[in-house]
């Protein structure tokens, strides 16, 4: 991370916690509606332009998804009187459930590890991913589907990673209970199991009580709800694009996602009819997987790679494995001269 982006990085956590701070502050003394809305607006007009204040490309991204996606669904939710936020929260936790992928156990909890994906795991991904990094200087050679495979393992072990981290963050600073971000969405079995019950919990823990409901309730139909809850996430996915390639939306994102939307409606039509044919569970992960991987291949990947966005996150993620593996040498000398030196 550059001198500047640490810089950044500092402005943008101070300016967000400020924000927040007001944000309760305003939600104690506005009852929901119009009046809280009103009085978020100067946040919610703030927070999709903070991103753009990092040089780094995953710090853009990871920033941008917490907070011109999460941060904002969330106020819009507050403001309407309803959770995840609510003005009785700890100042502590309010901000950090405002501006993170936290997501507040309520339910009976688990005994889990306080580093949400345990040690081990976290360990197994880190290296995983490490492993991604290096095939990397074989992109050249490769067939663009293994690359655009390995591109796909990098943002799940990334977001698995990031979110993990954040939530033991949380967990051990805070004392929160948290629910877990990923279901092994390598196991989903459709897309309404992978996008709905599986991949990226934080998602639709805010799109469904923000789009789904409203719209249901609205035109009193649930494919309408599930369309529009896609039509959105396509729309921010758009943006979270953006924020990594500098550039003015292509459409392609929301195409992905509609399409998704529509085929998880169709879905759940079929599912209705209990004597119509459906694949068996081993056939059907595998089915769920290579058509989200096939479409994200096709739709979501192109924008990035067109103006060489990835070919930046590679040099990123490099510059990154190369640091660590230099303080873990480092490291291991320094242990190993204290060794020798004391025996």
């Amino acid at each position: 991370m550059a001198g500047g982006d640490l810089r950044s990085l500092a402005l943008v956590s101070a300016v967000v916690t400020v924000a927040m701070c007001y944000v309760r502050l305003a939600a104690r003394r506005l009852r929901p509606g119009l009046p809280r809305l009103a009085a978020f607006f100067p946040v919610l007009a703030i927070l999709p332009f903070l991103p753009l204040a990092f040089r780094a490309v995953q710090l853009r991204i990871i920033s941008g998804f917490f907070l011109a996606w999460l941060a904002e669904f969330k106020l819009l939710l507050l403001a309407n009187g309803q959770g995840p936020l609510h003005p009785s929260l700890p100042l502590p936790t309010f901000v950090a459930v405002a501006s993170g992928p936290i997501r507040l156990r309520t339910d009976k909890p688990a005994q889990t590890s306080p580093w949400g994906l345990g040690l081990v795991s976290s360990a197994v991904m880190a290296a995983l991913l490490a492993v991604v990094v290096s095939l990397y200087r074989y992109k050249e050679r490769m067939h663009q589907y293994l690359l655009l495979s390995l591109y796909a393992s990098h943002i799940y072990l990334t977001l698995e990673l990031v979110l993990a981290f954040m939530a033991a963050a949380a967990r051990t600073v805070l004392g929160l209970d948290l629910e877990p971000q990923f279901d092994r969405p390598y196991l989903s079995s459709s897309l309404r199991d992978y996008w709905g019950r599986r991949w990226n919990l934080s998602v639709p823990a805010v799109l469904r009580p923000c789009v789904y409901r409203p719209v249901r309730a609205w035109l009193g139909s649930a494919p309408a709800g599930v369309l529009a809850v896609f039509l959105v996430s396509g729309l921010m996915h758009e943006l979270m694009i953006c924020y990594i390639t500098l550039r003015p939306p292509t459409g392609e994102a929301t195409v992905l996602f509609v399409l998704h939307g529509a085929c998880a409606v169709a879905e759940t039509w079929w599912a209705r009819h209990d004597k119509w044919w459906r694949p068996p569970r081993l056939a059907a992960t595998p089915l769920a997987l290579a058509f989200v991987s096939t479409t994200a291949f096709w739709l979501f990947f192109p924008p990035i790679m067109r103006h060489g966005a990835d070919k930046v996150i590679i040099a990123e993620c490099e510059a990154a494995v190369a640091f660590l593996r230099a303080v873990g040498a480092g490291a291991a000398g320094s242990v190993r001269s204290v060794w020798t030196g004391s025996s």
